[in-house]
């Protein structure tokens, strides 16, 4: 039984001994590279692995020079609509709310007027009446032919009936104004309200009236937009203008705490210099219309217009390190089933575009370096 025991004992040592060196591997250093001449390092390739690290060469980038641009998203004039109309009344009905997509020709809201009455009663009997005078004219108008009746009584026939029909013809359009048809008004069909249509297809963004308020002529009632074509309007500041062209591709962000770009074109420059500002205007047109639904009226934009390119000798911004200003990069001197080898060697830099850095002296680098584009930092600095 003792046997037994102490059995179970050294089994359970042994257990417990194996499972401690499983679940505890030895510590793998990711990076503890150290000069060991100077300007040269070593690293295994386990370091290189599992730093994730990687070779490139100097290559040929295309770069740009930038013009720096501000605006935000706005549509054309004709995309907007201010809704009021040329007749007072008190708002009968309304059911809109600001968002809401309408279409062109669809009920905004009804104006209710005696005066509405008015309009319609002073039209139709002008019209009544033109029927007569007319009538009475055409009969003057023989008689006079034959010397039957005096030339004044049909100067004034002719005057009542001028006179009748311009104010028929006013009042006509009067009618066409406030939405109804002179052709099919009678007197069965007289009304006190009117109705006010939307002029265009859009999304209301103003609701200025409620139900019951009285809406006085020119007062805006409704505002509507139509982001069909949305544009970007963006300003430049004046001593930039000769290097803008129409046609330059332009690199947009908005404001929302991504680095997520957007592309467009500039469409037009403006040839009038703000006087306060000293700003120009830029129009630019989206390169991918399919986005416009990403965007509203009135969104804020930071631009880059891409005025010139080049192509220059460049490498990744991540293959360079900082010491005490000057740029360093480490290039692969050797390579074997143990390792590898770098030389640290100072870099020339210039302009900086989308992530490269030209290199101001690629004369200094063979065509077939390789450079450690990827965890070069953590080496040099270590």
């Amino acid at each position: 039984m003792k046997k037994y025991a102490l059995g179970l004992f050294i089994m359970t040592a042994i257990s417990l001994a194996s499972c401690t060196s499983e679940s505890e591997p030895a510590d793998v250093s990711m990076v503890s590279a150290k000069p060991v001449a100077d300007n040269v390092y070593e690293l295994t390739k386990t370091q290189f692995t599992s730093s994730a690290m990687k070779l490139g060469k100097i290559e040929m980038t295309i770069f740009h020079e930038v013009v720096k641009a501000n605006g935000m998203f706005d549509v054309p004039p004709e995309n907007r609509a201010t809704v009021s109309t040329y007749f007072g009344g008190t708002v009968k009905k309304i059911k809109l709310l600001p968002g809401e997509q309408i279409s062109k020709g669809q009920l905004l809201f009804t104006l209710e007027n005696p005066d509405f009455v008015e309009i319609q009663q002073d039209y139709l009997q002008a019209k009544g009446q033109l029927r007569f005078l007319k009538s009475d004219y055409e009969r003057q108008q023989n008689l006079v032919k034959d010397n039957v009746t005096s030339q004044k009584k049909y100067l004034q026939a002719e005057s009542d009936y001028m006179v009748t029909r311009v104010t028929l013809e006013s009042l006509s359009k009067k009618l066409e104004m406030m939405g109804i048809n002179p052709r099919s008004l009678s007197v069965e069909n007289i009304r006190t309200t009117i109705n006010i249509a939307s002029p265009i297809n859009g999304f209301v963004t103003e609701v200025n009236i409620a139900r019951g308020a009285f809406l006085s002529p020119s007062q805006t009632a409704i505002a509507i937009v139509n982001t069909d074509h949305l544009h970007l309007e963006l300003s430049i500041f004046e001593k930039d203008l000769p290097k803008v062209r129409i046609g330059q591709p332009i690199n947009f962000k908005l404001q929302e705490g991504t680095a997520k770009a957007y592309k467009a074109s500039v469409y037009l420059v403006n040839k009038t210099v703000d006087a306060e500002s000293r700003t120009i205007g830029i129009h630019g047109h989206l390169s991918d219309e399919k986005m416009m639904s990403r965007f509203n009226p009135g969104m804020y934009v930071e631009a880059d217009i891409l005025t010139t390119s080049e192509s220059r000798a460049s490498l990744p911004e991540d293959a360079l390190v900082e010491i005490d200003g000057q740029y360093y990069v480490l290039v692969l001197s050797s390579a074997d089933t143990e390792g590898f080898s770098f030389e640290k060697k100072e870099v020339k830099t210039g302009a900086k575009n989308n992530g490269f850095a030209e290199i101001l002296n690629p004369q200094d680098f063979k065509s077939s370096s390789q450079i450690l584009i990827k965890g070069a930092f953590n080496i040099i600095t270590e």
